[in-house]
């Protein structure tokens, strides 16, 4: 893959993932970039250690996990975040 096919997989899937959590509009689309590639290696390696295989191109299956993995990453930040305003 690509490091445009990275930004595009990476931009939806942040999107996505950002919408899902509720995060949409304190997000910007670099941010949702961000968030969509590190999901996406986020999700690859919980594929692996459940078996399967992580990242195999641009396709429905790619986004899945990487959505996954960025729906991961932001519950992890709002986790930490919650706990840093109180």
């Amino acid at each position: 893959m690509g490091i445009l096919s990275w930004v595009i997989l990476g931009a939806l899937a942040g999107w996505v993932a950002s919408m899902i959590m509720g995060r949409n509009s304190s997000m910007g689309v670099i941010a949702n970039i961000g968030v969509g590639i590190i999901g996406a290696f986020i999700g690859g390696f919980v594929m692996n250690m459940l078996g399967g295989q992580g990242i195999t191109g641009f396709n429905f299956t790619s986004f899945l996990i990487a959505l996954v993995g960025s729906v991961i990453l932001l519950a992890i930040v709002n986790l930490f975040s919650k706990k840093k305003s109180k």
